[in-house]
């Protein structure tokens, strides 16, 4: 029986604008990315954890944390390449049959080792090609303006219900996505045949975008992660 051969492959691109260096900025004590490194080393259902990067700063750092580096070509790290076109390359670059692939970010770190575990066995569980983690949006009362015209998408504005009675919306969160080789082969894209979803709290939502976010993950991450 052949072995199942599950990695977590971290893109970290050198070009961040909004937060120069933002992939291995200090964070919590460590450079950033070192903390998503750390997280899928520690997972039981990860194998190897891949970093593909065009800049060798970050690959210098990656490898000293325990990740196998994987060397970015420019035109899939421009500001309009997709996360799919790095994912693609990277797996492209790995010699042994990958089973499942768990696709996390190194701006994402409020999450645990049992978190890519679970998304996993999420994944497995539901009998699922691709899957996403989510938080459920049940008290959100969300708009969208299209022709100039508002109106209410997971509600109706015009008979509102009470919280209880409403359908719940998922949020995808962007902190795990775990899929299928054959999937991203054959659609050009993390997510496609049967989707599933991992449910995470909502303050696991938050990631490092901008300046202003540091604060909040920084106070999330010591409350909760560190």
């Amino acid at each position: 029986m052949r072995r199942d051969y599950n990695v977590a492959i971290i893109p970290a691109r050198g070009g961040s604008k909004s937060v120069p260096r933002k992939n291995i900025m200090p964070f919590c004590g460590r450079p950033l990315i070192a903390w998503s490194i750390e997280q899928a080393k520690r997972a039981h259902s990860i194998h190897d954890v891949y970093v593909t990067s065009d800049d060798l700063a970050i690959l210098k750092v990656a490898i000293e944390y325990g990740a196998k580096g994987i060397i970015r070509p420019d035109e899939f790290a421009t500001d309009e390449a997709t996360s799919e076109s790095a994912l693609s390359h990277a797996l492209n670059q790995i010699e042994q049959e990958v089973s499942l692939v768990a696709f996390i970010q190194a701006t994402s770190p409020l999450r645990t080792p049992q978190d890519i575990d679970n998304a996993i066995y999420s994944l497995k569980n539901a009998g699922a090609d691709s899957l996403f983690s989510m938080c459920k949006l049940d008290d959100y009362c969300i708009w969208m303006e299209k022709g100039g015209q508002l109106r209410s998408v997971n509600f109706d504005f015009q008979n509102r219900q009470r919280r209880q009675l409403r359908e719940p919306s998922y949020l995808e969160n962007g902190n795990i996505f775990v899929f299928k080789p054959e999937i991203l082969r054959r659609y050009g894209n993390r997510l496609g045949g049967k989707i599933a979803m991992y449910e995470m709290p909502f303050w696991k939502s938050y990631e490092i975008d901008s300046p202003e976010d540091i604060e909040i993950v920084e106070y999330y991450f010591k409350k909760y992660v560190a």
